[in-house]
């Protein structure tokens, strides 16, 4: 600045004042009123929503905490006007019920070995398509993401006749081969998008350290795919979990999972409501607790796709 300008700006004086009364654009006491009362109104939504939305869960707990004489009285809200009428005989009914707490067992039989394998399977074939040269990689890429398409329906007829034939029919280890097989193209699409976004420069630093591949991926791109796995995980337990016509078509009818069991007590006793609520509630409970254990790494792995 020279000194004829710095004299123009002396001359010139200050800055005026904005006027008090004066409304700023975005500010003032008005803004900042409408601008409470529009986020006081999405809370109220979405509280209310949230409260819809879980008035089922919230009737299937009450129906299973209730006899069925005082069930079939009235609705299950009538306990709000006597909460004398709660019980847990109907937990002690289900836990009695050895069909019940064997389909437990057999359901967790089957969705943790497919979701452990669909991970172990879906992060070395993610890697491998992200980091890997190979021939005809990118076209096989392709295939996996053409079998995303595919519904499970399609296979339930050709696939029954192989099981039938080397002896995997109605068998736990049937159901846990469909349900990796239906869920690893899946899982190397979002693994192999998701490793490859990992900056080139800190693999190619490892590997100049020494790593080879097999170190390379467990000690460096496991740790940072951390996020997407929990994701991808909790998405291949869900889906398991609570998945009945795979179960219904390859499961030993003998040893069914909860989702079938629950299914045949509606079909033999139709009126026995003392059994199936609390076994759907507990069904039900199962996922939500997977959930919410891991919800940190689910909103991580989620929020880092999405910047990503």
């Amino acid at each position: 600045m020279t000194r004829s300008d710095a004299a123009t700006d002396a001359h010139a004086g200050p800055a005026p004042r904005p006027a008090a009364g004066a409304a700023r654009p975005g500010g003032g006491l008005a803004g900042r009123a409408v601008g409470r009362l529009a986020g006081g109104a999405v809370r109220v939504f979405l509280v209310v929503a949230a409260l819809f939305w879980l008035l089922p869960t919230l009737g299937l707990l009450v129906s299973s905490l209730v006899s069925p004489t005082d069930l079939n009285d009235g609705g299950w809200w009538q306990v709000f006007g006597a909460p004398s009428r709660l019980t847990a005989e109907n937990y002690e009914r289900l836990l009695a019920n050895e069909t019940i707490t064997s389909s437990l067992l057999n359901t967790f039989a089957i969705a943790v070995p497919a979701t452990l394998l669909v991970l172990a399977l879906g992060a070395f074939a993610g890697y491998a398509f992200a980091w890997l040269e190979f021939p005809g990689r990118d076209w096989l890429f392709l295939v996996v993401v053409g079998l995303l398409v595919v519904p499970v329906q399609v296979a339930l007829i050709p696939v029954s006749e192989l099981f039938g034939t080397i002896g995997l029919f109605e068998t736990t280890a049937g159901v846990v081969l469909f349900h990796t097989a239906f869920g690893l193209p899946f899982a190397v699409f979002l693994l192999r998008n998701f490793f490859a976004e990992i900056p080139r420069e800190l693999l190619e630093a490892a590997r100049l350290d020494g790593a080879g591949e097999l170190r390379l991926f467990t000690r460096v791109v496991l740790p940072l795919g951390g996020p997407a796995i929990a994701s991808l995980g909790i998405f291949q337990f869900l889906w398991v979990w609570n998945d009945m016509l795979v179960a219904l078509v390859f499961a030993d009818s003998a040893r069914p999972p909860i989702t079938v069991a629950l299914q045949q007590q509606v079909r033999q006793f139709g009126n026995n409501i003392d059994v199936l609520a609390p076994g759907a509630f507990l069904s039900m409970v199962v996922p939500l607790v997977v959930f919410f254990a891991f919800q940190r790494q689910f909103v991580l792995g989620v929020m880092a796709g999405a910047v990503k």
